[in-house]
């Protein structure tokens, strides 16, 4: 496409579009401007632009009613919203829609240039990527089959993922830990117009600040101590791919400045260097913090979290879908009878149901974990309710009646910990929880032991 694309400017102040014009104008650009959004239809319906400069707040049609009108007649039109600081919420459902990106009043022109050569490029890219996807097209469905999406609410989850995958709004993953955070972070991936780059996951709560720091933004030699050589980071290496930031409501305010500068610019500097790196990702997160809490009580920022979380899609925890429980058990136990050899044909019916109520607080992770034991243990031909027999008093202590989820979840702990000799690493294991989750909990419920 290059610098002879074709760009409308949709503003109903004409000193904006006058301005707009002549900057885009110098730049290569062949550009164009309405007045209001019924202008800009009669514009595009005679010669259809390819980028669309919309203001949010119009008389009338205002730039969200013009964005949908615009995609329903041009669905690969790209389109960015302008907006006062006090819209952005609307900027952030504009982009819900199909808008590509958002830029705030006043702004930069030189900014503006470099959005515009970025989305082209990415349009570009895109364009040229179709026949790869196409290629890709068995491996992507060969993917999906280990995947479980049995019950319901896994169903509208992955339809919600087949209509949001190809937008680069960044998306936002909420759900306890072990739900399968990571393995929809990458079924985004593989559906997402950037699917032939690179995947590349960051666990921001297992991570010291400034090991962070160099995690994502790499380092100079001579950075720090210990740095005797330049490091590239995973910002840099997701260049065309896509950045899963696992856990991210762990990450400090200020290191979450330092991202918003690098999602709103598209480039950063290496710790301890100077010259601007440039790289175009896209951007999924995930956390099972209540962000909106943590806003509130001043830990999370409020202006990181709307630029994180333009998508949202909520994993409900494996309690609450118990018709997947059965069909993941027996994926796990395939697996691990290819793994270990052995002959197992399934499950009796009595360990089925053990396994159905459960309460699963480590979720999918503690299920496979109890597979994989069940499938080492297991002596005849199917896995019976004595391979299981270390659930059997959780299971009935899940029970409503029993006590509170909080009491459940401290004594679930104490039972691993206790099976475990005090091992944290061997327990975290066992309850299908990274080590730094089980610490936490150990020392929000004073289970730490000396």
């Amino acid at each position: 496409m290059g610098q002879s694309a074709r760009i409308l400017v949709v503003d109903d102040e004409e000193t904006i579009c006058e301005a707009l014009i002549e900057w885009f104008t110098m730049d290569g650009y062949e550009v164009g401007s309405a007045l209001s959004g019924p202008d800009a239809l009669e514009l595009a319906a005679d010669c259809p632009f390819d980028i669309y400069l919309v203001d949010v707040k119009m008389p009338g049609m205002d730039g969200v009613e013009l964005l949908s009108r615009i995609k329903e007649k041009q669905p690969d039109a790209l389109v960015v919203m302008m907006t006062a600081h006090g819209s952005i919420p609307t900027a952030v459902e504009a982009m819900k829609r199909g808008a590509v990106d958002y830029l705030c009043k006043p702004f930069d022109p030189n900014d503006l240039s470099i959005m515009m050569q970025r989305i082209l490029t990415q349009k570009t890219l895109r364009d040229e990527n179709i026949s790869l996807r196409e290629q890709l097209i068995e491996q992507r469905e060969g993917f999906y089959d280990v995947i479980i999406i049995y019950s319901e609410a896994m169903r509208k989850i992955f339809g919600t993922i087949e209509e949001v995958a190809r937008s680069s709004a960044p998306i936002l993953i909420t759900g306890e830990t072990g739900v399968g955070k990571e393995i929809v972070a990458k079924a985004i991936h593989h559906k997402s117009d950037c699917c032939g780059g690179p995947f590349l996951p960051v666990n921001c709560g297992s991570l010291a600040e400034s090991l962070l720091e160099s995690e994502l933004f790499g380092h100079e030699k001579g950075a720090f101590t210990g740095a005797v050589k330049a490091r590239r980071g995973r910002l840099e290496m997701a260049n065309r791919g896509t950045l899963f930031l696992d856990e991210v409501g762990e990450i400090s305010p200020r290191m979450q400045v330092s991202l918003l500068r690098v999602l709103e610019e598209k480039s950063f500097t290496r710790v301890g260097g100077s010259q601007p790196i440039n790289s175009d990702f896209r951007l999924i997160s995930a956390t099972h913090r209540d962000l909106p809490s943590m806003i509130r009580e001043g830990l999370f920022r409020e202006d990181f979290f709307y630029r994180i979380n333009v998508i949202k899609l909520h994993i409900p925890p494996l309690r609450e879908r118990s018709d997947d429980i059965p069909v993941l058990a027996d994926h796990f136990l395939k697996r691990y009878v290819q793994e270990t050899g052995k002959h197992l044909e399934g499950f009796t019916q009595r360990a089925l149901d053990i396994l159905a109520s459960y309460h699963w607080p480590g979720n999918i992770r503690e299920l496979r974990n109890v597979v994989e034991r069940a499938v080492v243990i297991a002596r005849g031909r199917l896995i019976g309710a004595e391979e299981l027999t270390f659930l059997n008093p959780r299971t009935e202590a899940a029970s409503p009646c029993t006590g509170s989820l909080r009491e459940l979840e401290i004594n679930h702990i104490r039972t691993a910990l206790d099976a475990c000799n005090g091992n944290i690493v061997r327990a975290s294991r066992q309850l299908g929880v990274d080590r730094t989750t089980l610490m936490r909990k150990m020392k929000r419920y004073n289970l730490v032991r000396t």
